[in-house]
């Protein structure tokens, strides 16, 4: 597995572009998103169709031609120096494919920021586009609305990357243990879904593979595990960080089931480290070169996020 491409960080006045791949977003939460954004000296723009509802499925923000025209335009509107997801809940898989990649190619690096849903299009940027992507913290999340500390962590990656280059969990370690690889991962509900789909990447080798989920029940964790050790995806992984299992069993039940499924791969395993759907969530950039210490809680990047 090797590095991506760093897209270059964001200065005050830099132009941030609003999408909603996935599921309907609450007007009152974007615009108090909208605020925190101005607030960093950013100039936010709301693609479209960002409060649209699908006629058909009220879980999904408008058409998928539309939420792929949204991101595909933001993408490649060259004033546009970022593009942030407003929410995940469901919907990026179905629009993935509409986008003109080679456009979005062509139109060079971005900051691309999101989690949950948004997993699927952090693959499709590293496999299609070869650039690093930030999961951290969504628009018009509750987590960035309200959370300072998800705020800061966030602010500081995007303007000043340097001062956030180890990210420190205070969780522990499952599997004790140091190693070396690229970041990727997410939530590993999507991540099991992205399995046998077009431009899917082929395994977690030689990755510090970052696993995440919400609302999930003991043994659909056991099974998203299981799938992705029968594929062999989980072949060649370097190492394992645990953020957030909201909403699913207790971290007793949630802890064994990662300890069964996990811990035959061999290598360091670290538990709670801050991202994904938790209060203060980290921002966790994907594509980079790292070294995790499960026993220390940390992950040291070998260069900022962002150049």
């Amino acid at each position: 597995m090797k590095e991506l491409r760093r897209p270059g960080r964001l200065a005050p006045g830099a132009r941030v572009a609003v999408v909603a791949p996935s599921g309907p977003v609450p007007e009152e939460r974007l615009q108090a998103g909208l605020d925190v954004l101005r607030g960093w000296d950013l100039d936010p723009v709301v693609a479209p169709h960002v409060l649209d509802r699908h006629g058909t499925f009220a879980y999904l923000a408008g058409t998928d031609a539309d939420r792929a025209a949204d991101l595909q335009s933001a993408w490649c509107d060259p004033s546009v120096d970022a593009v942030l997801c407003a929410r995940g809940g469901y919907g990026a898989q179905r629009m993935a494919d509409l986008l003109d990649w080679d456009a979005m190619r062509a139109a060079g690096p971005k900051v691309f920021v999101g989690f949950s849903d948004i997993t699927a299009l952090h693959e499709a940027f590293a496999v299609r586009l070869g650039l690093v992507t930030l999961h951290g913290p969504m628009a018009a999340g509750i987590d960035f609305v309200k959370n300072a500390s998800a705020q800061d962590h966030l602010r500081a990656t995007i303007f000043a990357p340097e001062t956030v280059r180890t990210i420190a969990s205070g969780g522990t370690a499952l599997v004790p243990g140091r190693a070396r690889g690229i970041t990727l991962g997410g939530c590993l509900a999507l991540l099991a879904a992205e399995l046998g789909t077009p431009h899917a990447r082929p395994s977690a080798q030689g990755g510090l593979l970052c696993l995440e989920d919400v609302g999930e029940e003991t043994y659909r964790l056991d099974r998203y595990l299981t799938q992705l050790l029968r594929a062999g995806w989980l072949d060649g992984a370097r190492g394992v960080l645990l953020g957030s299992w909201e909403a699913c069993d207790t971290p007793g039940a949630v802890r064994a089931l990662l300890a069964d499924r996990l811990g035959g791969l061999g290598v360091p395993v670290a538990e709670e480290f801050g991202f994904g759907h938790c209060e203060g969530a980290a921002t966790i950039p994907f594509g980079v070169a790292a070294e995790l210490d499960a026993d220390a809680g940390t992950l040291t990047l070998d260069e900022p996020a962002l150049r």
